[in-house]
């Protein structure tokens, strides 16, 4: 019996370790502007970061976001596995201009792809980008503050 709980209080200390570890980003943050409305982004330029994402994160503050740098202008498609935020994504192009937008749901392994070839993914809170009535067709200013993508 005693053996028991010490295996589930392992498995919570390493399931809280991950949380902690989610919340807490070595990743860089660049400023971004669309339509007027500044935020920040943490931006994933690497294949670990990308595949990590937000993943396991609790909360996101109102303005922030994750910008996705991808190393190839190409057609790209997002889900949420062990994502917890509700979500919305931009898809944008290498100009700068948002192609589609698209609201995804907590730990869906749907699919939402790009509507075009694009270079970037902008990740905010579900409803960001709606709230500011931001569509297709904006211009993401900042972009050329973020690392390339390795």
């Amino acid at each position: 019996m005693v053996r028991a709980d010490v295996q589930v209080l392992v498995l919570l200390m390493i399931v809280m370790s991950r949380v902690v570890h989610a919340e807490i980003s070595d990743l860089p943050r660049i400023p971004l502007t669309i339509a007027d409305h500044e935020l920040h982004a943490e931006v994933a330029y690497t294949q670990q970061a990308r595949a990590r994402g937000l993943m396991f994160r609790l909360k996101m503050t109102e303005n922030a976001g994750m910008l996705f740098v991808f190393p190839q202008n190409a057609y790209y498609g997002m889900w949420m596995r062990n994502t917890i935020i509700p979500l919305s994504v931009a898809f944008i192009n290498k100009k700068g201009v948002i192609l589609n937008i698209a609201d995804m749901e907590p730990c869906s392994l749907k699919a939402h792809h790009s509507a075009g070839p694009v270079k970037y993914a902008l990740e905010m809170n579900r409803g960001w980008f709606a709230h500011r009535k931001i569509q297709a067709g904006e211009y993401v200013s900042g972009l050329e503050h973020a690392p390339a993508a390795e």
